[in-house]
């Protein structure tokens, strides 16, 4: 079977590139189109790349069934969520591609999955990009 990034560990980020694309996510989720708009200008085409990176380490933990011969287990409730989170983003006419599509699907897997009762997503967020800045520090070490 190939690899995917279900079943082979995903590589740790760049500490900068952490960096960037949570600045980017916060700011959507802020609705502060200015500061977006900076973060992509100073990233340059990359920022996709980031996003995609972001939605895969924020998505995959948290979709990953396991499969007990094909029997429902404790987390067969995320798909229906997951389905329910997409159906919402179709009708809104978000367009999953773009930088603010990604942005916002992450923002919105936040709060629809992540959070308790649509709790604080901001701070879910900052958690995120937290581990994300641990991992990334882990893997590539500064030397002074």
């Amino acid at each position: 079977m190939p690899e995917n990034t279900v079943t082979a560990p995903l590589a740790p980020m760049e500490p900068e590139d952490v960096a960037a694309a949570f600045a980017y996510i916060r700011a959507m989720q802020a609705d502060d189109i200015d500061t977006a708009c900076a973060v992509a200008d100073d990233t340059g085409p990359e920022l996709h790349r980031l996003l995609l990176d972001v939605a895969a380490r924020v998505f995959i933990p948290i979709t990953a069934v396991d499969d007990r011969d094909g029997e429902p287990c404790a987390h067969s409730f995320l798909a229906a969520a997951l389905g329910r989170l997409l159906l919402e983003l179709l009708c809104h006419g978000v367009c999953l591609g773009g930088l603010p599509g990604i942005a916002d699907t992450i923002t919105r897997f936040t709060e629809n999955i992540l959070t308790e009762d649509h709790g604080d997503v901001a701070d879910v967020l900052r958690q995120l990009e937290a581990a994300g800045m641990k991992q990334a520090m882990d893997a590539h070490p500064t030397t002074a």
